[in-house]
């Protein structure tokens, strides 16, 4: 079904939207990170909180690992009381669902689901950066996970930060780290420390995030589908860092997210 069909259904059913994830045919069991936009997706049985249960239960079982972005990196306290979360409607759904473990990072938290979400979420206890490579972004990798991009662009796709920071790409992390506040359910406070994103020549390089996707399409990493009415990528976490590594390795140190100029294609075809 093309995007004009879709455009005719006005309620998605639950069903439907587990077709919808059928087609993109993952291996069970595997990791996923959703970002995503509601709006983009329209109208689904039970509204946003149906779309996340049809989500959960797809993803979380045969020993999956279901996860959703709950940041707060808009403030410098992290309430773990509250549903707070700077990253979309999904994503507050997800830090106040009662099935939902979320992880302890001060400003990248995410809400994680699946028989194994404690382990999981456990990696971000003692992270010193926004997107660790010891964390969960990095523990998706571990476990040849994936990233799930639904009505939205690589610019949203925060694991890149976590690849760059691998690959020790110059200017992405301040050498000074802020302070934040984590509030227990309990109400302690815990002060966390970490470095920040280096803004001072670059002020938002994940805008740039998107010069990737061709590099992407031409190795084959991107499975294509909907959820809803929302053009949606599936994208392995594994080759997202290889072929990073690749344009990275031969770009020769030069600078390559500090404007909209397309990557040349020397970078990544070989």
């Amino acid at each position: 079904m093309n995007n004009e069909d879709l455009r005719k259904i006005n309620l998605f059913t639950k069903a439907y939207i587990k077709k919808q994830l059928d087609e993109f045919n993952i291996a069970k069991g595997k990791p996923v990170t959703i970002h995503s936009s509601l709006k983009a997706i329209g109208e689904t049985e039970g509204g946003g909180e149906g779309l996340l249960s049809v989500l959960i239960d797809y993803f979380a079982k045969d020993g999956g690992i279901f996860s959703v972005p709950t940041h707060t990196w808009t403030s410098d306290v992290y309430d773990r009381r509250k549903a707070e979360s700077c990253t979309g409607v999904l994503s507050k759904l997800a830090a106040a669902h009662s099935d939902a473990i979320r992880t302890l990072h001060p400003t990248h938290s995410l809400a994680v689901f699946g028989n194994d979400a404690a382990d999981f979420a456990s990696k971000d206890n003692n992270t010193d950066t926004p997107v660790n490579p010891g964390g969960c972004y990095g523990e998706l990798l571990k476990r040849d996970g994936y990233i799930l991009l639904v009505g939205v662009g690589h610019e949203k796709n925060t694991f890149i930060h976590c690849v760059e920071e691998m690959l020790n790409v110059p200017k992405r992390l301040t050498d000074y780290k802020v302070e934040k506040t984590i509030i227990h359910k309990d109400g302690r406070e815990e002060k966390r420390h970490i470095k920040w994103f280096y803004e001072e020549e670059i002020p938002d390089v994940s805008v740039y995030f998107k010069k990737f996707e061709p590099a992407f399409r031409y190795h084959s990493c991107i499975t294509d589908g909907f959820i809803g009415n929302a053009k949606a990528q599936l994208i392995s976490t594994v080759k997202i860092k290889e072929i990073i590594e690749l344009i990275y390795k031969n770009s020769e140190g030069r600078e390559l997210l500090s404007d909209n100029t397309p990557l040349p294609e020397n970078l990544y075809k070989i």
